[in-house]
């Protein structure tokens, strides 16, 4: 906070406020002064020209709040503790033109705690239901009017060292004496302090672009001339004295060229209306005159008829004017509510386009609410633009969160965009929601993608296993016939052998020799057999996949199965053949789920063994 002491009043204290969106005009800003409009605040900033106080209003209102305050800073000064000091200061906050500022009636020496003074009146009286000097212990703060709280709030947003405001309420008798004292301890209200965040962006937003109306001065009905009052005379030889003529002519001319039939601005209904007044009269003032007439004699039949039939022509016409002043005047009310919500959607479609698509939701806007009651055009201008401005701050609040989940998913989620079908009715959600939603799609996404991942690693490897074994036996089956055929063809030749060894001459030299062929070829046929059963039992296979177990975060580095099955090493190329790649890298190392170890053990001893069978063969 930027500290300024000028004297309040002064033309460096009001210079400086000039400069500032000040705490006392937050109310306004946010359409819930008593008094002052929003309108009436831009008007004022952007003409640069502070309102003018009557000397009424001066003598009676800011006069009397200013002893009020001279009155009930000793009172304040007791309950606080300490004594206090006048102070005004400002802060710059992002995104405004212009910084916050505030003019706080006190402030204690550590400038943690403010005071703020206000005469006594009903609205507070009721807010703050307990009454005398200790009634700060007992009255609650959230229940001061909003225009009041909005204020306090603006004030602790510009000095954020304060953590609380006394608010007080008081009257004194003409000697100084209290009359009357209420107070309470006021504590910031987060989402209070967003909305005036919230409301002065926008009013800035909206004080760029503003255009003064047209200067209008108080609607007063101009003066309608009034019709001749009908006379009727009736003489002793029954001859009528009368005006009708006169008084048709100019009720002509008046319906003809002076009654309004198509008004447009508050003079004109103002106008129309007492026009309408102006006929009724007329017409009661011929019944006076038919009245007058009666009384002096009876058979006036003509004079009677034309009575009769001036009226009518007055009765029709006020009807038609009534008729015509209530439409025209619902008429403009609607143009003035449609014109209001034609501006909101032109906002919403404006933030659809900052967002990229139509994300945003309907943005609710009571702007027929808001013109409920009111008689003047300008009236209901003020409070629709109040409006509006309401719901145009509710729109950037749904907008930037929004925007700050749509930065989320895009940093978080950009490679599961199939997961979020419906990002357009999330993003609505609040920041956290969103968040957790996110992360819980992806942790089961990624959990099924794991599983369906170790289902095929599984499956393959089955599949190799089987195709495997299937060979392995199928070269077995070749082999041990191929075996089988040697030995029965050993096993022939040694029977031709031991025939020919009967029919030898046993002193013939040929037959030792014969002796040892046969000993060869039964050794050779028994080699053979036990070579066929050596290579069944080397294709068996040392171990089966077992079923995929599940992933508990564990990692493993490269380097650690290494030296689980030293003086054996492979590579992660190697392992990426075998079925097992690397899923996380930490600096050079390469990391593997611990959960896979058994998986990638067995897959090593299925290698070796592949390879045994082919040494064997």
């Amino acid at each position: 906070m930027e500290k300024f002491f000028d004297q309040p009043g002064s033309p460096e204290w009001s210079a400086r406020r000039a400069g500032c969106f000040n705490a006392s005009d937050a109310a306004a800003m946010l359409a819930c002064h008593p008094t002052k409009t929003r309108t009436a605040l831009l008007d004022q900033l952007h003409t640069g020209i502070d309102p003018e106080f009557s000397d009424y209003v001066q003598k009676r209102v800011i006069d009397p709040g200013h002893r009020i305050e001279e009155l009930a800073r000793p009172i304040a000064e007791e309950i606080m503790g300490d004594d206090l000091q006048v102070l005004a200061g400002s802060l710059a906050v992002p995104g405004l033109s212009r910084p916050l500022g505030a003019s706080l009636d006190g402030i204690d020496f550590m400038e943690s705690e403010h005071w703020e003074c206000k005469s006594m009146n009903d609205e507070l009286r009721a807010a703050l239901p307990h009454e005398g000097r200790d009634s700060h212990q007992h009255n609650d703060a959230r229940m001061l009017p909003k225009d009041k709280r909005v204020q306090l709030e603006q004030q602790l947003m510009v000095n954020d060292k304060a953590k609380r405001t006394l608010f007080t309420a008081a009257r004194f008798d003409k000697a100084g004496n209290v009359e009357e004292e209420r107070h309470c301890w006021y504590y910031s209200d987060p989402a209070l302090r967003a909305e005036i965040l919230a409301g002065w962006k926008q009013f800035d937003a909206d004080l760029k672009t503003y255009v003064p109306a047209a200067a209008v001065e108080k609607v007063v009905a101009e003066p309608v001339e009034a019709l001749p009052a009908p006379v009727v005379q009736v003489t002793g030889q029954i001859a009528l004295q009368d005006n009708f003529k006169v008084f048709e002519q100019r009720l002509r001319d008046f319906l003809e060229n002076k009654l309004i039939r198509k008004p447009t601005t508050d003079q004109d209904f103002a106008d129309l209306d007492g026009q309408i007044k102006a006929m009724k009269s007329a017409r009661e003032s011929l019944k006076a005159a038919e009245a007058q007439m009666l009384a002096q004699v009876q058979p006036v039949d003509q004079a009677k008829k034309t009575k009769d039939m001036l009226d009518k022509l007055l009765q029709q016409n006020v009807k038609m004017a009534e008729d015509l002043l209530t439409a025209e005047k619902d008429r403009r009310k609607l143009e003035i509510v449609t014109a209001g919500a034609a501006a909101l959607k032109a906002h919403i479609d404006g933030l659809n386009t900052r967002l990229g698509k139509p994300y945003m939701p309907a943005i609710p806007a009571d702007f027929g609410g808001a013109v409920r009651g009111l008689k003047s055009l300008t009236s209901m201008e003020d409070k629709v633009s109040g409006e509006l401005a309401r719901a145009k701050i509710a729109a950037h609040e749904v907008a930037d969160r929004i925007d700050a989940n749509l930065k989320y998913l895009r940093e978080n989620a950009k490679d599961y965009a199939a997961l979020f079908p419906d990002t357009a009715q999330i993003v609505l959600k609040a920041t956290d929601d969103l968040q957790a939603l996110a992360t819980s799609r992806i942790a089961q996404h990624q959990a099924a993608e794991q599983k369906r991942l170790d289902d095929e690693r599984a499956r393959i490897r089955a599949e190799e296993q089987a195709k495997a074994e299937k060979e392995a036996r199928e070269k077995l089956a070749a082999e041990q016939a191929e075996a089988k055929r040697l030995a029965d063809e050993a096993a022939a030749l040694n029977s031709q052998i031991q025939a020919s060894i009967k029919d030898a001459d046993p002193d013939d030299a040929i037959a030792p020799l014969l002796g040892e062929i046969s000993k060869v070829a039964h050794e050779l046929s028994s080699d053979l057999i036990a070579s066929a059963a050596i290579k069944t039992a080397q294709v068996l296979p040392l171990s089966r996949p077992a079923a995929p177990q599940a992933d508990t975060g564990a990692r493993v580095k490269l380097g650690d199965i290494n030296a689980s099955i030293a003086p054996l090493s492979i590579t992660a190329d190697g392992l990426a053949a075998l079925g097992f790649p690397h899923v996380a890298t930490e600096k050079a190392a390469k990391l593997y789920r611990a959960a896979d170890l058994s998986d990638i053990y067995a897959a090593m001893v299925r290698h070796i063994e592949a390879v045994q069978a082919k040494a064997a063969a």
